[in-house]
Order: structure tokens, then C-alpha cells, then sequence
């Protein structure tokens, strides 16, 4: 596979990425989420700085005034420009998942999920370390979509809602509890709105992942090498 042109996450041959990855290949499952601002330097206001040319110039003591330069910022970050997929051969199936950070340098992490494609994929600095199949939520409970900051962590975690379910690793991204977590992820089953994971996956992404991080879900948004994630 041309891994320059490829669903993100893993998968079939295309001529454009699919945020979250690859189609799977089984069929879809039925049935059973800041730093603070740096401080600004004090300035002087600028009528002051008037006031105070002006007294000077009374008092006979020369001033010099240097042009103000306006220094325009250019925006030269690419640090979510996609810069490399993982090299995965076909659909990813259910409980499969793949990891490469080797020779990656540090950076932002950001995970894509794509609700069509049922993958999550991990971004280190614009560069996929990570791709999974996933569970997702049903009709009556869905995951949503949009993006999400990763709110607290759990590493020992099980349902309140569900039976007290086990749900290890978990990271949470909205406040009614749906979350990124480990699963049991095979075919016929799904979850109430969570993104389940095999557990050693999510292990490897609960180790790295913190508090603000971002997840983007989408449903089939396409998106080409060199372009943004966020």
C-alpha cells in the first residue's frame, strides 16, 4: 500500500486519508465520552510616553525616537500537519491494533476517531504512532461527535451506570462519562457511547495521553497528507 494515500488508522487504498483510519472488515455492530495564559509584560500606556517626551523636550534634554517595528507573526507550525501513516496492509478487524513510536520525536499527542471507519488513530507530533479498531455507542446511545479534551484519567475503572463494568484505562471526555477506555472489542458488540479499545492499546495510549489532549470524532471526514489534523 502507498502509505501516502491511505485511510488514517490503517487501511484500504484511496486517494485521500480518512480521519480515524480504516474501514473494518467485519460489518457494523448492532446492539450493546489549561494552562494558564502567559502573563502579558506590563507596557507603559502611550499617553504617557507622549507626556513624557513632551517634558523632556521642555527641560531641554533631547530625546530620540526609534520607528517602531511591527513585526509580523507568520504561522510556520506544523506540528498536527499529518507527516506519516502507519504502514498497515488491509482493513484493520475487530481486536486488532498496531503501535510504531520508534524514532518519533516528542511532540502534541492528538487521537482521531472516525465513527465510519470504526478506528481510533494516534498523532504524536503529526505523525500516527497508534491505530486500533474500536467499539462505539449505539442508535440509542451514540458517541458523539466533535472535539473533546481529555478531562481526568482513571487507570482502574469500572461502569456506575452499567452493571460496574470493567472499564480500564480510562480517559475521560465528557461530563456524562463517555470515555476512551479499554473493551472487549469483537464483532456484535458495543458500548453505551464509550470508544473501547483492546486493552493493551489502551494501556500504550493511557501512558502517554494527558489532561487536555485532544480527541477529534468525525463521521467519514477526509482529510490529505500535509494537511492539518486540528
Amino acid at each position: 500500500m502507498e502509505p501516502m494515500v491511505k485511510w488514517i488508522g490503517g487501511a484500504t487504498a484511496a486517494l485521500v486519508l480518512l480521519l480515524g483510519g480504516a474501514t473494518l472488515a467485519s460489518g457494523l455492530v448492532t446492539g450493546d465520552n489549561s494552562q494558564d495564559a502567559p502573563a502579558l509584560e506590563e507596557a507603559i500606556p502611550a499617553e504617557e510616553t507622549v507626556q513624557a517626551d513632551e517634558i523632556a523636550q521642555k527641560q531641554g534634554i533631547a530625546t530620540t525616537a526609534e520607528p517602531a517595528v511591527q513585526q509580523v507573526a507568520q504561522d510556520t507550525d506544523d506540528t498536527f500537519v499529518i507527516k506519516r501513516i502507519l504502514p498497515i496492509s488491509g482493513p484493520i478487524k475487530y481486536g486488532e491494533w498496531h503501535w510504531d513510536d520508534e524514532g518519533v520525536p516528542d511532540g502534541p499527542l492528538v487521537m482521531t476517531v472516525d465513527l465510519d471507519a470504526r478506528v481510533l488513530s494516534v498523532f504524536r507530533g503529526g505523525y500516527e504512532i497508534g491505530a486500533s479498531a474500536v467499539l462505539l455507542g449505539t442508535d440509542e446511545h451514540p458517541t458523539p461527535l466533535g472535539t473533546f479534551p481529555i478531562r481526568y484519567k482513571m487507570r482502574h475503572n469500572v461502569s456506575e451506570k452499567y452493571n460496574n463494568a470493567p472499564m480500564p484505562y480510562s480517559m475521560f471526555l465528557t461530563t456524562d462519562g463517555v470515555a476512551i477506555h479499554g473493551s472487549q472489542v469483537e464483532n456484535g458488540y458495543a458500548s453505551h457511547g464509550c470508544i473501547g479499545t483492546p486493552d493493551d492499546f489502551a494501556a500504550k495510549v493511557f501512558a502517554i495521553a494527558k489532561k487536555g489532549d485532544k480527541v477529534i470524532i468525525t463521521r467519514g471526514k477526509r482529510i490529505g497528507m500535509g494537511d492539518s489534523i486540528i
